[in-house]
């Protein structure tokens, strides 16, 4: 005869979180803050393209469009990681330009 085993489910405190909710837990948290960052960065990217609209250092202006459409990108592949795909929310909130786009070799 076989000793009467409790369930898994009862057999451990409820408070008690396997390795794996922790593990998963803190990939969100880390996951969270990347996104508060990016969305910080593209804001501030996008505020310094606005101020050189008119840039007359061309190549400046390049670098500050290159600088946003890779702030852009690591927002919407994040975005993705959270399993968020539509994007038009997220473009329209930040107002990400055109050009910015373009160079993302996206359309909207």
């Amino acid at each position: 005869m076989s000793p009467i085993r409790m369930p898994k489910s009862h057999s451990e405190p409820q408070h008690v979180d396997s390795g794996d909710a922790v593990l998963k837990f803190q990939l969100l948290e880390g996951l969270d803050g990347s996104v508060s960052r990016c969305e910080r960065d593209l804001q501030s990217a996008l505020s310094a393209l606005e101020r050189h609209r008119a840039e007359p250092d061309r190549a400046h202006r390049e670098r500050l469009l290159d600088e946003a459409a890779d702030i852009a990108w690591r927002l919407i592949v994040q975005h993705e990681a959270c399993d968020v795909c539509d994007h038009h929310e997220l473009i329209e909130r930040y107002r990400i330009p055109s050009e910015v786009l373009a160079r993302m070799g996206a359309r909207h």
